[in-house]
């Protein structure tokens, strides 16, 4: 029997590892495309995809989701010069986060957007006084901080004191400001309650309490709301007790939702959006790492690889959980081997924290080996310290119909955005 080899769209990791190095992503195209169409297939013609581009900011993958109809949700500067590098129009971009600078604001607006969302008061005073600096009227929603009723998921971003939009309670006041700025195109609402969402029921929820805020604030203006947007926050599984997001069930009700709300001349024509980056790239992805070590230190046996939290800060703990659970580790080029050795996978930083798996059972490896962590397409790379230590940023590679495209160089993670940026500012200064 053959060790067994995984392949990433029809490719061998070993192909890969040989061709760009290691440590490197390599993300499968299929699974893009197979996740979009779960989608796309499940939500009704009224609902927007918003590619939320902190998930993954890879001009392959904005291309790739632009040409399926996506548009992009961006949440600071950089990632807007990602965005038109991508080709984006500007009228499909959504700008959204808490603490947009004076600067960012300035270059967006020079360059048009297809809306903002509002975060704070003084952010809604900001925005109006470079709009009418520059003449222009933006197009603007309100992000409202839900009540506790509409929180979930594993990343709880709503029901609670929080930087993230204007709290439920104060909405009134706050779009009383809001109407009073000419320069303010307001257009809807956005809610955002939590992420890493698998349950349907939470997310359903998390939706009908967006109705129910939507609903108040149109009945106030005595007109719909132009755009209701939901946020994001589909998750997909990481680690063993979890499942998949039910699609269908979340479908299901998004129609359910749709048949209330067709009738009712307060949403009528309102456009509604979600924003998903991990449900569309996650699966993709897998961070593969060369065996560069093994040792055994009182009785506990390592696998040292030359990747690690540098550049996959989610897969050692680090981001967001509380108690460290594995990611799921393969050892690529052993695929039919049965696992025998209950092993800790660290990099090669000098910190404890650079584990990677911790008491994991994989098959006996040997040096040269490669470990693949799954799911590792969103909130890997782009959420990682890549510059700790001074090791290059790991390079990214596009697989696709069983053909691969180096679509990131290793070496300094900034050189892209940092070039467009600039490029975007000069030409907003002439």
């Amino acid at each position: 029997m053959g060790t067994g080899e995984f392949t990433i769209g029809g490719v061998p990791a070993s192909e890969l590892a040989a061709r760009y190095g290691t440590p490197l992503f390599a993300y499968d195209a299929a699974v893009v495309d197979r996740q979009w169409r779960l989608l796309r297939t499940a939500l009704p013609a009224e609902f927007a995809i918003y590619y939320s581009v902190k998930a993954n900011p890879a001009q392959r993958f904005l291309h790739t989701l632009l040409e399926k109809g996506a548009g992009l949700e961006i949440a600071s500067a950089g990632e807007y010069c990602q965005a038109r590098a991508a080709g984006c129009p500007p009228e499909m971009i959504i700008f959204a986060g808490p603490g947009k600078s004076e600067a960012e604001l300035d270059l967006v607006l020079s360059h048009g957007v297809g809306e903002i969302h509002i975060e704070s008061l003084v952010e809604a005073e900001r925005i109006a006084a470079i709009a009418a600096r520059r003449n222009v009227r933006v197009p603007a929603a309100l992000r409202v901080n839900p009540a506790a009723e509409a929180e979930g998921g594993a990343m709880r971003m709503g029901g609670r004191p929080a930087p993230f939009g204007i709290d439920e309670e104060t909405v009134d006041e706050a779009l009383d400001r809001i109407l009073s700025w000419n320069t303010l195109d307001f257009r809807g609402i956005h809610i955002f309650a939590g992420t890493q969402i698998l349950s349907a029921g939470i997310l359903l929820a998390q939706y009908r309490k967006g109705v129910e805020i939507a609903r108040r604030v149109a009945e106030r203006l005595g007109r719909p709301l132009r755009t209701l947007d939901f946020g994001g926050g589909l998750g997909i599984p990481y680690f063993s007790h979890e499942r998949e997001l039910d699609i269908e069930a979340v479908g299901a009700g998004v129609a359910s939702l749709m048949e209330e709300l067709r009738p009712d001349p307060l949403f009528r024509g309102t456009r509604f959006c979600i924003e998903p980056g991990r449900y569309l790239a996650g699966e993709s992805g897998v961070y593969i790492a060369r065996v560069t070590d093994i040792k055994v230190s009182r009785g506990k046996k390592f696998l040292i690889v030359d990747g690690g939290m540098h550049h996959h800060l989610a897969a050692s703990g680090n981001l967001g959980q509380t108690i460290k659970r594995n990611y799921p580790v393969r050892i690529l080029n052993r695929l039919e081997t049965p696992a025998g050795d209950l092993v800790d996978v660290v990099g090669p930083l000098c910190t404890p924290l650079d584990v990677l798996a911790r008491a994991i059972q994989l098959p006996a490896a040997e040096i040269g080996d490669l470990v693949g962590v799954f799911q590792s397409g969103a909130y890997a790379r782009s959420a990682s310290p890549l510059g700790f230590l001074s090791h290059p940023a790991p390079p990214e590679v596009w697989v696709e119909a069983g053909s691969h495209t180096l679509i990131r160089r290793r070496g300094d993670y900034a050189d892209y955005t940092r070039d467009q940026c600039a490029e975007l500012a000069q030409e907003a200064a002439r």
